[in-house]
């Protein structure tokens, strides 16, 4: 959500049309901080970008075609890979913007230990939300029969968040995520800059939509855990709360990150040692609270956790 992102976050600079208080010179203070710091990783990533443009190349394996735009219709199931009996982690990128921004935390996956490492690109041309949740399901079950594995991981940014949603909830793709991560994901909608509305996905993303409040309808029996990182600091988030998962039916916690911005969110090493510390929780353990003082909550729905980063 690059270009979206560099349309909203300077029209929403703090101005400063009054002297603050206090408690308003510390939160400018920390939005200047997180959108200067998106801005350095925004001019960052344009350097990285053409690395990402094509799909990523695997090893190759006897028998089983490499390219997730040709799926094989008889791929042989294979054994999961020694040493790793994790399901594999899916990363998908979000609106204008492909694999490379996962740069940086796919290492730090790999170098805890995580050997299915999926980065998916999707068409920057795609105009609708559910016609790239149905690829993405054929992309979950061409990796399941490659690794021989029955369940996957996804963690998505901002638009890739909604996209594995629609899947899991409306697809019926829980039954092959186990884990959902979201980062920055509208569940709610999100009020974005006037031009950027031009483009149809940009329209579903928005509150109020046919497709969002699709996302509202009951989902009974869904099985897969939910994880949504929204951050305090999110100026492509409007409003911030957008971010949390808030649905009866839905197995999700919230955490709440403080001291950055959107763009930041994938690269973050804090926000990557917490998506670990998420995959790496067994069933229905409650992680521990890194970010009140004092043992107080933070925000959520039905977890309190959160990520301090700044």
């Amino acid at each position: 959500m690059n270009l979206l992102s560099l349309l909203t976050l300077l029209p929403r600079l703090p101005r400063l049309s009054r002297l603050p208080s206090p408690q308003g010179l510390r939160t400018s203070s920390a939005l200047l901080r997180a959108t200067a710091l998106d801005l350095a990783i925004l001019a960052g990533h344009v350097l990285f970008y053409p690395t990402g443009l094509t799909p990523e190349r695997r090893k190759a394996t006897p028998g089983i075609e490499q390219d997730l735009d040709t799926l094989p219709s008889d791929v042989a199931a294979l054994p999961p890979a020694q040493g790793d009996d994790r399901p594999p982690v899916v990363l998908l990128h979000g609106f204008i913007d492909n694999r490379s921004v996962f740069v940086l935390l796919r290492r730090s996956l790999a170098r805890h230990g995580r050997g299915h490492l999926e980065s998916l690109n999707y068409s920057p041309l795609t105009c609708d939300i559910r016609t790239a949740a149905e690829l993405l399901g054929r992309h979950v079950e061409e990796i399941c029969e490659r690794t021989g594995h029955q369940r996957v991981d996804i963690v998505g940014h901002s638009l890739g968040g909604l996209i594995a949603r629609y899947y899991v909830q409306c697809l019926g793709g829980d039954h092959r995520v186990r884990v959902l991560v979201t980062l920055g994901t509208p569940h709610g909608g999100t009020a974005v800059a006037p031009l950027a509305s031009a483009h149809p996905i940009v329209r579903q993303m928005r509150a109020g939509s046919d497709f969002i409040e699709e996302l509202r309808t009951p989902a009974p029996g869904c099985r897969t855990h939910f994880a949504a990182f929204w951050s305090e600091l999110d100026r492509v988030m409007v409003p911030v709360s957008t971010a949390r998962v808030d649905h009866p039916d839905l197995d999700a916690e919230n955490i709440r990150v403080t001291g950055i911005g959107h763009l930041a969110l994938p690269v973050h090493p804090a926000v990557a040692a917490r998506i670990r510390q998420v995959l790496d929780a067994p069933a229905g353990a409650t992680l521990p609270d890194t970010t009140s003082p004092a043992g107080q909550p933070c925000a959520g729905t039905s977890f309190t956790g959160g990520t301090t980063v700044a």
